[in-house]
């Protein structure tokens, strides 16, 4: 809290690195002239050229740029005078293994890549308490804004009956890909890939389903939350209606249980958008623990069922790279996470997306061959289901029919150490 106030009497600059340059980290950029006190010393990309390109784009001068240290490896600045790292590859293996350098190294890391999180995250924030350090979620992406949320009700003796957030989505859109999302996001390739720079496979995650299931495993991971017992169900449910649809069915409610994570659509299952949606924010339901609570949500208007119980809190936006600086102040200014992993309570599961054929690669999140879907940590290690993490570049060993949940024993993979014992460091804590 305060954070602005603790700003002023901050000296010296909070000097971070990036490592990955693209629509989140440019959302930041044309943020950073408007930043007090916080200095880019280094951007870590494969393409450092594209980088570069995405500085200017983002409205930063060619001194700002200069003033950068740009670089293709992270080993190359792991030695420099740098406070956070910013992993925002959005690769889950590679954010893995950058993460805990950094961590070994001592340096706070917030984890934009949340594929990392929800596949490695307890043992990577394990590991940074181990090592003094913080690994957060990032502001500004749902799952930060959503434990904040939960962090508010319980500070103040609400229970979570349920959390989540909104999403266009249509049963029909769990296959799409690639080659099909611009059409459902109203846009041409030309205008969506060359002129905005989106990339098609994370634009397709958020549509096809694997984003909000990773996203929600986030929060599940993070806030000690169950996920439905067979994945997200996305119900089509308007803002004034959180509060009276969003609780347990027995409770005349659409959830399975109290103290879970679910996806509310903004279109119906005719594909019409439903009044008062809430696409692009986040949501809380409470309950009134007793009477006094239960009047005191209808004295003062709040929005709640028909019993009077249940209430719903709800933020309509998310700002995406526009608020990361809220985890950079906070870490560098209150030494808190806006969010991390504590639990390991879900996995996000493969799904064949199409009949897939014995030496297949597979492609990972958003693409063209497997689908992701929200599971219980202990179903995942039981059926040793091969994480949608770990999916990209996995080749098959074996034909897998559509639809087909796929195992680690159908693929061969070939993982970085430090991942491979990160997954069995979790499987041990069941």
């Amino acid at each position: 809290m305060f954070l602005h106030t603790k700003l002023e009497n901050r000296k010296d600059p909070i000097k971070i690195c990036f490592i990955g340059c693209g629509k989140f980290v440019s959302m930041f950029l044309a943020q950073y002239n408007h930043l007090n006190k916080i200095q880019i010393d280094s951007i870590v990309d494969i393409n450092e050229d594209q980088a570069k390109k995405n500085c200017f784009k983002s409205g930063l001068s060619e001194q700002k740029v200069q003033e950068i240290n740009f670089s293709d490896s992270l080993d190359n600045v792991l030695d420099r005078d740098i406070e956070i790292f910013i992993e925002a590859t959005g690769n889950p293996i590679v954010g893995t293994v950058h993460a805990t350098k950094i961590i070994k190294n001592k340096k706070h890391v917030i984890l934009v890549n949340v594929e990392a999180d929800i596949t490695c995250g307890k043992y990577l924030s394990d590991l940074a308490k181990q090592q003094g350090v913080i690994c957060s979620m990032a502001y500004g992406d749902q799952p930060s804004l959503i434990i904040e949320q939960i962090e508010w009700a319980r500070l103040n003796g609400f229970s979570i009956v349920c959390a989540g957030k909104g999403t266009k989505y249509h049963p029909t859109f769990v296959y799409s890909t690639p080659d099909t999302v611009w059409g459902h996001y109203g846009l041409t390739k030309e205008r969506a890939e060359k002129e905005s720079g989106m990339n098609p496979k994370m634009f397709n995650s958020f549509l096809c389903g694997d984003k909000s299931a990773i996203e929600m495993c986030a929060v599940s991971n993070a806030a000690n939350l169950k996920c439905p017992s067979n994945g997200l169900t996305f119900p089509p449910v308007g803002v004034y209606d959180i509060a009276k649809k969003m609780i347990p069915k027995n409770e005349g409610g659409l959830i399975e249980f109290e103290g879970q994570v679910e996806v509310i659509s903004s279109i119906d299952f005719e594909k019409k958008d439903i009044a008062n949606d809430l696409r692009w924010g986040v949501y809380i339901v409470i309950k009134a623990q007793n009477e006094y609570v239960k009047n005191c949500f209808k004295d003062y208007g709040m929005v709640t069922d028909s019993s009077g119980n249940y209430s719903a809190i709800w933020r309509p936006y998310h700002y995406i790279g526009l608020e990361l600086a809220q985890s950079i102040y906070s870490i560098a200014l209150d030494g808190r996470s806006t969010g991390h992993t504590k639990y390991y309570n879900a996995d996000v599961a493969s799904y064949a997306k199409k009949n897939l054929k014995v030496g297949e690669k597979l492609d990972g999140e958003g693409g063209y061959c497997a689908r992701g879907k929200i599971v219980s940590s202990i179903v995942s290690k039981n059926q040793k289901i091969l994480p949608l993490g770990l999916s990209d570049n996995a080749i098959l060993k074996k034909n897998i029919k559509k639809d087909d949940i796929i195992t680690l024993g159908d693929v061969e993979l070939n993982l970085p150490e430090v991942v491979a014992d990160a997954r069995e460091y979790q499987y041990k804590l069941i």
